[in-house]
């Protein structure tokens, strides 16, 4: 049944963006429910960035107790040649970040940040088990059916089950997302085991012909993350996601600097990811139906920028719900859409871009990539990314919540 007073709204996916999306709705009085197909709530993957304009919305969400117990605060970006370990590019994160645009920037675990999330909303509105299969529009309120069989009637239902969305799919159609030509080992390595590296507090890019590295710590420095990206021309996996081998990764790897081949060394196990995104699209909502993170903006990892905007996508949606009635659903969706849509859009094609200035063969346009970086013009240096970090998305529609 739908709810006599305020807004009634599912979501659909558990992750991030959604369980965010989930907790500021229900502070702005939207009555949500999260349906997650899984039996559990599970991260795939292992670190991810929490930068300023991420950690500003989940501070006010209550959760900034449990960023800071496991988070890890990077004293700066530092950016390298891939041979010699050259620094090309050296960016103040930790005190001069929290400075500058008033929240802190995180090194974290993805399943750290889900799991805050899980245990700061109510039990009682998370359903685990629960496979979207259909929906309806009936301009007055959503019929949502699961395989199982369920049914609920909604005001409002929002998509964030990633880029494989079913709902998308049931709202705009099939549109498999396109392989990109890259694949991404990833794991995790003991601290301990890489404690003769004497490794910095930093996320460390190292970037070379056809390849890059990046890697920091997570978990209270327990715990070192590494992505290791090459270029790669199809992929043949039955999954985007298969078991890798850490022979191969390190063969991958050859002539790299030796840090870099120590800390793919050190772990037991990695996994081989395919990457995969999307075009822009031109619109994500549609009546009473919306998207949200990777199911509307799937971008690669290039600006460390993924969850983050789904966890933006979540305040702002949270701000035009706010206050509303179930006839203004419609148009605040779309006021949402008109906000978030050209700022993912531009991530989407940022991150796309930094494919191939990651990548450059050595020759006059990696000199000069590195000049570019040495003046501090590129888009990962402090000012440059004020636009990006300095965003608040609680501002983009009249709403005020938490402190």
């Amino acid at each position: 049944m739908m709810a006599r007073n305020g807004i009634s709204l599912a979501v659909i996916g558990g992750g991030m963006g959604g369980l965010t999306a989930a907790l500021a709705l229900l502070q702005a009085g939207v009555d949500v429910h999260v349906y997650e197909q899984a039996g559990a709530l599970r991260e795939v993957g292992a670190g991810v960035q929490i930068s300023p304009n991420a950690s500003r919305v989940l501070h006010r969400l209550g959760l900034a107790e449990a960023l800071a117990e496991s988070g890890v605060k990077p004293i700066a970006w530092h950016q390298r040649r891939w041979d010699d370990g050259r620094t090309l590019l050296r960016t103040p994160l930790a005190d001069a970040m929290e400075a500058a645009f008033g929240f802190p920037h995180y090194q974290m675990h993805r399943s750290d940040v889900l799991n805050a999330l899980a245990r700061a909303f109510p039990e009682e509105r998370l359903h685990v088990g629960k496979c979207f299969e259909a929906l309806v529009d009936h301009s007055d309120h959503v019929e949502v059916r699961f395989r199982d069989g369920t049914r609920i009637a909604v005001d409002a239902m929002v998509g964030a089950d990633g880029i494989h969305s079913s709902v998308r799919n049931a709202v705009f159609g099939a549109d498999d997302p396109s392989f990109t030509g890259c694949v991404a080992y990833r794991g995790l390595a003991l601290a301990d085991r890489l404690a003769r590296l004497d490794l910095e507090v930093t996320s460390q890019v190292w970037m070379g012909p056809g390849k890059h590295f990046v890697h920091y710590f997570v978990r209270r420095r327990k715990l070192v993350n590494f992505v290791a990206v090459i270029e790669q021309d199809r992929w043949t996996g039955e999954s985007w996601i298969d078991k890798g081998d850490v022979a191969e990764a390190l063969a991958d790897f050859v002539g790299w600097h030796p840090q870099v081949r120590h800390i793919l060394g050190a772990v037991d196990e990695t996994f081989k990811w395919a990457l995969f995104d999307r075009q822009p699209m031109e619109r994500w909502s549609k009546g009473r139906v919306t998207l949200l993170g990777d199911a509307c903006h799937a971008m690669l990892p290039f600006m460390a920028q993924g969850a983050a905007q789904a966890i933006e996508d979540g305040a702002t949606l949270a701000a035009c719900l706010a206050g509303r009635s179930s006839n203004e659903v419609p148009q605040a969706l779309v006021r949402y859409q008109s906000l978030r849509l050209p700022r993912a859009a531009r991530l989407q094609t940022l991150s796309a871009a930094n494919k191939t200035r990651f990548h450059l063969n050595d020759g006059p346009a990696q000199q000069a990539r590195d000049a570019e970086m040495a003046r501090g013009r590129t888009d990962w240096s402090l000012d440059a990314v004020a636009w990006l970090y300095g965003h608040d998305a609680w501002s983009d529609a009249p709403l005020v919540l938490g402190p």
